[in-house]
């Protein structure tokens, strides 16, 4: 069932000397099982619609002075209920028409700079999908598990397909493998990527052969102050 999307797009012009133009942008959205109503600024989002908690999220950091949304969420169920009667008037009028599919794409990587015992975050990166919605899950040497799982909102790319982020809390361990699976109906097969612990430990050769070069090096600069200082004795 085809997913319907609202794009509203505001240019602003911040001076009339110098032209700053910023996108402001609204996406609401549903499908037969999915729900979205979003705001975002210059392509980050800055509120969207819990449907499951039943409130509204403002993502905007404290340190950036955010906005509040009030009787937003209420909106965004009322915008809801009108999605779900075009989408119907629209399957009717159209004849249920054959619905077009792109298959997703995804890469696996840390967020930080990876460390053994140290808590990091796993991104698997899921984009050019449509429609939503698609499914993710984390395995951990072949074992599933959902544990500090979570999942972003679903962004609209340019043209016009989605991307999605799914992240896994984990402490790296040497040889353990992260397993990302994506499930989607474009998909013939699930598609899946792993990312493995293999962190190359540094090398003591380079340093012992640097430090007994260093030390030579010193012996003799020592030795031959030694006996110049002996031969200027001797004259």
């Amino acid at each position: 069932m085809e997913l319907h999307v609202f794009i509203l797009m505001l240019l602003v012009h911040v001076s009339t000397e110098v032209n700053v133009v910023h996108d402001d942008f609204y996406f609401n959205g549903c499908s037969d099982t999915e729900k979205e109503d979003m705001y975002g600024f210059d392509g980050e989002e800055i509120y969207h619609a819990d449907f499951n908690k039943k409130e509204g999220v403002v993502t905007v950091p404290d340190f950036a002075d955010p906005i509040s949304f009030p009787g937003f969420y209420e909106q965004a169920l009322v915008n809801q209920e009108i999605d779900k009667q075009n989408l119907a008037i629209c399957i009717k009028a159209y004849k249920n028409p054959r619905e077009e599919m792109d298959k997703p794409q995804s890469s696996i990587y840390p967020e930080n700079d990876v460390l053994l015992g140290v808590e990091n975050v796993l991104i698997c990166h899921v984009t050019g999908l449509f429609p939503p919605p698609v499914r993710v899950s984390w395995s951990k040497n072949n074992v599933k598990g959902t544990d500090g799982m979570r999942l972003s909102q679903y962004r609209r790319n340019n043209d016009g397909t989605f991307n999605i982020y799914s992240s896994l809390r984990f402490t790296p361990q040497e040889g353990d493998i992260y397993s990302c699976t994506v499930n989607h109906k474009a998909l013939d097969q699930p598609q899946t990527k792993t990312w493995n612990v293999n962190i190359a430990q540094p090398s003591v050769g380079p340093d012992v052969f640097c430090g007994v070069g260093l030390t030579l090096g010193l012996l003799g600069v020592a030795a031959g102050t030694f006996f110049l200082i002996k031969g200027n004795n001797c004259n």
